[in-house]
């Protein structure tokens, strides 16, 4: 996408508005959706302003709320970036696929740093909700959430 002024995002966001007028956007530090609020934030200072504000308005779109795994929130991420590039072309914008491939990156590392045994460094398996079990030393652990914080991994006794 190319560079865009505040008064583009400013008509982007209110050709948005009409479209569904039950989802407000609201200017912050970083991008995000909020389910409970159906609250786009979005980061006024992003060089990909108009990628990341049709991402989140994906998630509102697709009604997306709460995830069982960590493989789901993947899925829900490739999802809204499916859902902002049909978005983008119903209003005659591009979102390039190395943005998305970028920002789905972020999610598969942080998937990958979960996943990595305390114990081993061996690749393990969510077997619930924030609980992994190591395939090669059956070591068992969970983690916080870490999406917007520092990872950490607690060995379960």
């Amino acid at each position: 996408m190319a560079a865009t002024t505040m008064e583009q995002i400013t008509l982007l966001i209110e050709k948005l508005k009409s479209k569904s007028p039950d989802v407000t956007f609201v200017a912050g530090d970083e991008f995000g959706w909020s389910p409970k609020t159906k609250t786009v934030t979005y980061s006024e200072s992003s060089p990909e302003l108009e990628a990341y504000l049709l991402h989140e308005y994906g998630h509102a779109l697709l009604d997306h709320d709460t995830y069982e795994r960590d493989i789901d929130l993947i899925a829900m991420e490739r999802d809204a970036w499916k859902t902002a590039q049909e978005t983008a072309s119903h209003y005659n914008l591009t979102i390039e696929s190395g943005t998305i491939e970028d920002a789905l990156d972020t999610y598969r590392d942080w998937m990958h740093a979960r996943a990595l045994c305390p114990a081993c460094d061996a690749t393990g398996i969510e077997t619930s909700k924030h609980e992994y079990t190591c395939i090669a030393c059956r070591n068992r652990w969970h983690v916080n959430e870490a999406r917007r914080c520092a990872l950490r991994r607690y060995t379960t006794k």
